[in-house]
């Protein structure tokens, strides 16, 4: 039976109170329905793996666009999703709060927003991005839903050495009241410890940076949830290109390969079509 997008918050929500979970990007309503169906117990979009099934890079999709994917993959599965929501598609704080309320009425149980001026290529300072976080948050409190707020900080994604930046960024972003912090691309698991007791007791979210990680290691640094980025549609595009590559040099071989059961598994979710 399905469950309502009130339970599904509820569920995203007690997760985040103890251990450490994976969750999984998902970049199109096939991929989120395999997930649901391999164990996991919620998801992430993400901005680049939706970009690329539209041909397109990431940064490059519309709000609207971002919105109809939301909206799809929420109703398609059971789990909750957390949204990957880029800069909050605005350059103004009421245009961010405006659009996390459309984000909301999809269906999400979390979302993020980056410190990201993507037009400019640049980030926003601390003042500029605090008055945007605090709109977000407001538009949620607002709206009554309980979805959480996630604060990203892109800063480690620029200069990799600017730990200290990035951590200053993710504690003002806890007392502005974010929900869950974020600074993709820490790399270090003594970095990680560091900014794990930096934003304590509000729960961080680490983006996989290295293959070799284990779970469990990241759990004993206090890490509470695990992510991975576009990685994950990228490693289905490398098997998609191989394939194509051997082919177009006349060989079939790949072709062996292939997912078996797809239409086995599809089908059960044949009531939510």
């Amino acid at each position: 039976m399905s469950r309502t997008t009130e339970e599904k918050r509820a569920a995203f929500r007690a997760l985040h109170r103890e251990g450490c979970f994976v969750l999984p990007n998902p970049w199109d309503v096939g991929s989120a329905r395999m997930l649901q169906h391999l164990g996991f117990s919620a998801l992430a979009s993400t901005s680049s793996g939706y970009a690329w099934t539209t041909g397109r890079p990431d940064y490059a999709t519309t709000r609207d666009d971002v919105l109809e994917h939301l909206r799809a993959m929420s109703a398609a599965v059971d789990l909750p999703v957390n949204a990957d929501f880029e800069a909050g598609f605005s350059n103004t704080s009421e245009g961010v709060a405006e659009n996390v309320r459309l984000a909301i009425a999809t269906g999400i149980a979390a979302l993020s927003i980056e410190d990201r001026d993507v037009d400019n290529g640049r980030l926003y300072d601390l003042s500029t991005a605090l008055e945007r976080l605090k709109a977000a948050r407001l538009a949620i409190d607002q709206s009554g839903e309980d979805v959480l707020l996630v604060a990203r900080t892109e800063g480690l994604l620029i200069d990799g050495d600017a730990l200290t930046p990035a951590i200053d960024k993710l504690v003002a972003f806890a007392d502005a009241g974010a929900d869950c912090l974020y600074a993709p691309g820490v790399a270090s698991k003594e970095a990680i410890a560091t900014m794990v007791r930096a934003v304590a007791p509000k729960p961080l979210n680490v983006l996989v940076w290295d293959p070799g990680w284990a779970v469990s290691e990241m759990a004993d640094l206090g890490v509470r949830r695990l992510s991975v980025g576009g990685s994950l549609a990228s490693v289905g595009w490398a098997s998609t290109m191989a394939a194509a590559t051997a082919i177009k040099g006349g060989s079939f071989e790949p072709l062996r390969h292939g997912a078996s059961g797809l239409n086995g598994i599809f089908e059960k979710f044949s009531d939510r079509r």
